[in-house]
C-alpha cells in the first residue's frame, strides 16, 4: 500500500467552500476594494501599527461571515482596529460593502484560512480580543473532526493575544457548547470568567446576527463563553 505524506500531514480545514451566489454588488465590492482592505501572510509577520497607521486595541473576528459584528462595532468604537476573518466569497462582498458604505477606516478583511493567519500573519501578543460566533457546528460525528475549535487552536490562538486578553465565543449547538466550555476550562492560559463548567450571560453589546436569529427560530438556545488569558 502506498502513502501519500503530503496527504498524510494535510491539516483538515473547518470550512468547504460552498460560495454561493455572488450578487453584482458583491461582486462589484470584491473588485473594487479587496486589494485596498485585505490583509495577506508575507514572509513575516506583518506589522499591524504600519498596516492602521497607529496603536490601537485590536479585535479579531473569526468567520465574520458578512460583517455583522465588526462593522457594527467598528462604527461604534472607532479607537480600535478590527480584522475580520472570512473565507466566503459572498460574505466578503457584503463586508467590503460595508466598509466602503461606511467610510470606516479601521477594519482589515483576513481573506484566508484562519489558522494559516494566525500562523503566518497575525504576530504573537498583538489581539487584545479574539471572537468566535456561531462557528459551523458541523453536527454529524464523522464530521466533528472539522470543528474549528480544539486544543491545537486553541494553543495557537492564545499565543497571538495580549495577557488579559478576552476570547468571546457563542454557539447554538449545545453538545458544541459543552466541547468548548470543557476545552477552554482545561486550557491553562484560559480563566472562565463564568466560573469553570459555567457559561456566561449573553453580552448586551453582541449585535445579533442572523446565525443567531436561525438558531433562535428553530428553538436553541444560545449559549455564550468568555474567557480571560491568564
Amino acid at each position: 500500500m502506498s502513502c501519500n505524506p503530503a496527504a498524510a500531514n494535510r491539516r483538515i480545514k473547518s470550512y468547504v467552500l460552498r460560495q454561493g451566489r455572488i450578487t453584482p454588488a458583491q461582486k462589484k465590492a470584491l473588485t473594487e476594494y479587496l486589494q485596498r482592505y485585505a490583509i495577506r501572510a508575507g514572509a513575516s509577520p506583518l506589522d499591524l501599527n504600519e498596516i492602521f497607521g497607529r496603536s490601537a486595541p485590536r479585535v479579531l473576528e473569526i468567520g465574520a461571515g458578512s460583517g455583522e459584528f465588526t462593522l457594527c462595532e467598528a462604527a461604534l468604537h472607532p479607537e480600535n482596529d478590527y480584522l475580520a476573518a472570512e473565507v466566503h466569497a459572498p460574505g466578503i462582498g457584503r463586508l467590503l460593502q460595508g466598509i466602503a458604505a461606511g467610510g470606516l477606516t479601521n477594519i482589515r478583511v483576513i481573506d484566508q484560512d484562519v489558522v494559516v493567519a494566525l500562523q503566518g500573519l497575525i504576530p504573537e501578543d498583538a489581539l487584545d480580543q479574539a471572537m468566535i460566533f456561531f462557528p459551523d457546528p458541523w453536527p454529524k460525528q464523522r464530521h466533528h473532526k472539522r470543528r474549528l475549535i480544539n486544543r491545537e487552536f486553541l494553543d495557537l490562538l492564545v499565543t497571538r493575544m495580549r495577557a488579559h486578553g478576552r476570547l468571546y465565543l457563542a454557539t447554538d449547538w449545545q453538545e458544541l457548547a459543552e466541547e468548548i466550555r470543557t476545552l477552554g476550562d482545561a486550557h491553562p492560559r484560559l480563566w472562565n470568567l463564568a466560573g469553570p463548567g459555567y457559561f456566561a450571560p449573553r453580552p448586551a453589546w453582541r449585535p445579533e446576527t442572523r446565525f443567531e436569529r436561525r438558531g433562535k427560530r428553530l428553538g436553541h438556545e444560545v449559549y455564550d463563553l468568555v474567557y480571560c488569558l491568564r
